[in-house]
């Protein structure tokens, strides 16, 4: 199953919470291991509190670690500037395996499941997952 997403990118957190727990209903698979993925190499999957406060805090940490602003090789080859936006994507990762028990995504009370677009532009996003029986 996939679904498509419309992103603003430069740090645009989106719940994809809902549409990963339709596909989880949809397949009628009472328990196993549910994959979340993003192609491309500048969004990111992860888990999180959903709230505004630690979106600003994530946002201010990520661009101390990869400021949008640093000249990177990566623009300098390519001519982009989106060389921080591939760095925050790699160490956040592309993909995300959560348990499930009971048709029951097995997430925390505060714990969703987020999309980080790090682009420098808005996109559409193709958001893959899969769901695999436990035996």
């Amino acid at each position: 199953m996939e679904f498509a997403i419309d992103t603003k990118g430069h740090y645009d957190f989106i719940n994809i919470t809902p549409q990963v727990a339709q596909a989880v209903a949809a397949s009628k698979i009472a328990n196993g291991l549910v994959l979340v993925f993003i192609p491309g190499a500048t969004a990111a999957i992860t888990t999180m509190e959903y709230e505004s406060g630690l979106i600003k805090d994530i946002t201010a940490t990520l661009e101390k670690i990869a400021p949008d602003n640093f000249d990177y090789a990566h623009h300098q080859r390519w001519g982009d500037h989106n060389g921080g936006a591939h760095i925050k994507a790699a160490l956040i990762g592309p993909s995300l395996t959560v348990p499930l028990e009971d048709h029951q995504l097995q997430l925390g009370a505060w714990q969703q499941i987020v999309l980080i677009d790090f682009d420098e532009t808005p996109r559409q996003r193709t958001v893959i997952i899969k769901i695999s029986p436990s035996e």
